[in-house]
């Protein structure tokens, strides 16, 4: 999924997997895990984020080589 902060003020979410900080108006892809993390879910209640669109095959395998390759170091 690729989500996206809409509010004015810069956001973070404490993850189990990562911590993300999104400024405004800033979009990040996200994993199906991540989606059902509790945290997330809140921050998505409050509004502070929001979903934007399901994340295409390429968006998907470049964030799975990229947190793999963060947790390789």
């Amino acid at each position: 999924m690729l989500i996206k902060n809409t509010g004015p003020d810069e956001v973070r979410v404490d993850m189990k997997s990562r911590v993300l900080r999104l400024r405004s108006g800033e979009e990040h892809v996200i994993t199906p895990e991540e989606v059902r993390d509790p945290r997330l879910r809140r921050a998505l209640q409050e509004r502070s984020i929001s979903i934007v669109r399901p994340a295409s095959k390429a968006e998907e395998e470049a964030l799975q080589e990229r947190l793999e390759a963060e947790g390789a170091s």
